[in-house]
Parts: structure tokens; sequence; C-alpha cells
């Protein structure tokens, strides 16, 4: 199971930080990816993290989104800065036991429930 947090209204030019806390499986094996969907729009892949650590990021949100993990916590970080209007959308965690960063969102095998994410002035 995976549950996402930390979403809300901000105002562009902000920052806030999404957490995915996972549970019910070997979480420090799984790669967790972040994706996002706005209305009207296909889902997104904006950021992965393998279980060694690497990277990577949709170019859309690449040095303005950071993710991080802690193993010891079965947690997964979203630290998004200067955001913008456009970054508006429905963000989810996912996980996938491939090990490897992968944005496509058809590798992925478990998924949260989605915390909505507005930037608005």
């Amino acid at each position: 199971q995976l549950v996402e947090s930390g979403g809300g209204v901000v105002q562009p030019g902000g920052s806030m930080r999404l957490v995915c806390g996972a549970s019910g499986f070997n979480f420090e094996y799984y790669t967790i990816g972040w994706f996002r969907q706005a209305p009207g729009k296909e889902r997104e892949g904006i950021a992965t993290i393998a279980p060694n650590g690497y990277s990577d990021y949709a170019r859309s949100v690449r040095d303005r989104f950071t993710i991080s993990r802690d193993n010891t916590k079965n947690t997964v970080y979203l630290q998004m800065n200067n955001l913008e209007p456009e970054d508006t959308a429905v963000y989810y965690c996912a996980a996938d036991l491939s090990m490897i960063a992968t944005l496509f969102d058809y590798e992925y095998e478990i998924w949260g429930q989605g915390t909505q994410v507005t930037c608005s002035s």
C-alpha cells in the first residue's frame, strides 16, 4: 500500500514537499516513481528513484523538483520548488519491483490514491 500526503494550495514560486509512505511490501527493493495528472491531460511521470538511489526526472520538473528516499522509514519524498500554475495536478506515487528507474507508468505495479497540488495566486 502507498499513501501520499503533503498536497494543498501554494502560490506561484512557492515550495511544497510531498510524502509517499509505503507498507505491506519490501520497500527497499522497489523503484518508486512520482506521477501527476492534470485535468484533461494524460498521466505524466515526473520523478523516479531506484533502490540504489539513482534518480531521473522529466524535463518539465528537472532542476525544480528533487526526489529522495529513506528506506528506514519506508518513505519517499518529492521536494517541489519554484512551483508554477502548470504544476497543478493530482500527484501519485507508485512502486515497481524492476529496480530500474523509469518514468513509464505501465512499469509500476502498486499505486497510491493521489494528493491534489494546486498552484494559484
